[in-house]
C-alpha cells in the first residue's frame, strides 16, 4: 500500500514540475517583455498593454506560487512514507533539488522584473514620458528612453576614457621626468668619480661653512651674554 501511494505522488510531483516548468517559461517571457508590445492591438492611440502585463504577471506570479507550494507538499508527503531503499531516497533528493530550482528562477524573474519596472519609471521621472500627459509610455517613447539613457553611458564612457588617457599621459611624464633625474645623478657620479679632487674640495668647503657658522653663533651667543649682564648691573 505504501509503494502505491508513493507511486502516485511521485506521479503527481513530476506531473506539477512538468507544468511549473512550462509557466516558468511563459512568466519569464512575460517578465521580460510586459509593457513592451501590442500597443496597436486596441487602436486606440494609448498603450494600455503595460497594464494589461502587469496584471498578467501578477496573475501568472501568483498561480506559480500556489504550484510551487503544492510542489512542496507533495515532496513533503513523498518524505512521510517509509523509505523502500535507496533508489527512492535518490528520486526524493532529486524532487527537492528541483523545487529549489524552480524557486530559484523564480524569484530570479521577479526580481528582474522588479529592476526593470524601477529603471523605467527612473526613465519617466526624469521628464521622458510622452508630452500627452498619457500614464503609459508608448513603444516610440520607451524606444526614445532607451536611446537617451544609450547616449548617456556613451558620453560617461568617452569621460572616463579621456580620464584614462590623462592619467597615462601623466604617468609616462612623471616617467620620463624620473629617468632625466636618474641620468643627471649618475653624470654627478660620474663626475665626481672622475675628479677626486674636485669632490675632496667640495667637502673642505663645506666643513669650513660648518665651522665659520659655529664660530659665528658662539660669537653671538657671547655678546647676548655680555649685553644681558650690562643690562641687569
Amino acid at each position: 500500500m505504501g509503494g502505491s501511494s508513493y507511486d502516485v505522488l511521485r506521479k503527481q510531483a513530476r506531473s506539477l514540475e512538468n507544468e511549473i516548468d512550462l509557466k516558468l517559461v511563459a512568466f519569464s517571457k512575460i517578465g521580460a517583455g510586459s509593457g513592451s508590445g501590442g500597443s496597436g492591438a486596441l487602436g486606440g492611440g494609448v498603450d494600455t498593454s503595460p497594464l494589461l502585463g502587469e496584471h498578467v504577471f501578477d496573475s501568472l506570479s501568483e498561480e506559480i506560487e500556489q504550484m510551487l507550494e503544492k510542489l512542496s507538499s507533495l515532496n513533503e508527503s513523498m518524505s512521510d512514507l517509509p523509505a523502500s531503499g535507496a533508489a527512492a531516497m535518490h528520486t526524493l533528493q532529486r524532487h527537492r533539488e528541483i523545487l529549489q530550482g524552480y524557486r530559484q528562477e523564480f524569484n530570479k524573474i521577479c526580481a528582474n522584473h522588479t529592476m526593470r519596472i524601477e529603471r523605467e519609471e527612473l526613465l519617466r521621472g526624469s521628464g521622458l514620458a510622452t508630452s500627452s500627459g498619457s500614464p503609459s509610455i508608448s513603444g516610440l517613447s520607451r524606444r526614445e528612453m532607451y536611446l537617451k539613457e544609450s547616449g548617456h553611458l556613451s558620453s560617461a564612457s568617452h569621460l572616463v576614457n579621456d580620464q584614462i588617457n590623462i592619467a597615462i599621459e601623466t604617468r609616462d611624464h612623471l616617467h620620463a621626468q624620473r629617468q632625466a633625474f636618474k641620468r643627471l645623478q649618475t653624470r654627478f657620479n660620474d663626475i665626481s668619480n672622475r675628479f677626486p679632487l674636485i669632490s675632496s674640495l667640495i667637502q673642505r668647503i663645506n666643513i669650513k661653512k660648518r665651522r665659520d657658522s659655529l664660530i659665528l653663533g658662539a660669537v653671538i651667543g657671547f655678546c647676548v651674554i655680555l649685553l644681558l649682564l650690562y643690562a641687569f648691573n
